[in-house]
């Protein structure tokens, strides 16, 4: 029953620290070489996709979606995908796919004059199961060897754990004075 017991906690924090990773903002050091427009047509994978762009028709199958392709510093290819959270999840309330559509192709370069960004996104990239991260937002940067500290993940996060260990910590306590001892008034006379 201890194995179980383990196992089951194990999966719940793999399953909380997998939830955190897809959504919370990360920064790529890339340089942009494509944009581009395409229809998809939405399948099993259709939970990595946003819904329907606000304002749009959200009965329909297929939608257009804006992509922008890069080149990381490490020179592994990266694609995003550029749409609208609007109101939805992950709370991001973006708006403007069509205006960082329009910067990206602006900070487009070649190899031979890079001209480096930042891309702020979330999600994963899964070539099998042609899942892509969504670009939030695009902006130029001194060069390949830039280090963006992602403040807002740090005090998420610190803000997070210390809420888990207050709950935990009066939990505890409840436990002691409350719960164990009414189970020792009851069961004093027993033995």
């Amino acid at each position: 029953m201890v194995y179980v017991k383990w196992v089951f906690k194990v999966c719940v924090w793999l399953l909380v620290i997998a939830f955190l990773h897809y959504t919370l903002p990360h920064h790529d050091i890339a340089r942009v070489t494509d944009t581009y427009e395409k229809r998809i047509d939405f399948g099993e994978n259709s939970i990595f996709w946003s819904n329907a762009d606000v304002g749009n028709d959200t009965t329909v199958q297929n939608r257009d979606v804006f992509f922008i392709q890069s080149v990381r510093t490490n020179g592994r290819v990266m694609v995003y995908r550029n749409e609208d959270t609007g109101w939805g999840w992950p709370p991001y309330f973006k708006f403007d796919t069509s205006n960082l559509q329009a910067e990206a192709a602006d900070l487009k370069s070649t190899s031979e004059a890079p001209k480096w960004v930042a891309v702020k996104h979330y999600g994963w990239r899964n070539e099998f199961l042609s899942i892509f991260p969504n670009a939030v937002g695009v902006r130029p940067v001194a060069g390949p060897d830039v280090r963006i500290i992602p403040w807002f993940n740090i005090g998420l996060l610190t803000f997070l754990f210390a809420t888990f260990w207050a709950i935990r910590v009066r939990w505890i306590r409840f436990r002691k004075n409350r719960i164990e001892a009414k189970i020792d008034e009851w069961t004093d006379g027993w033995g």
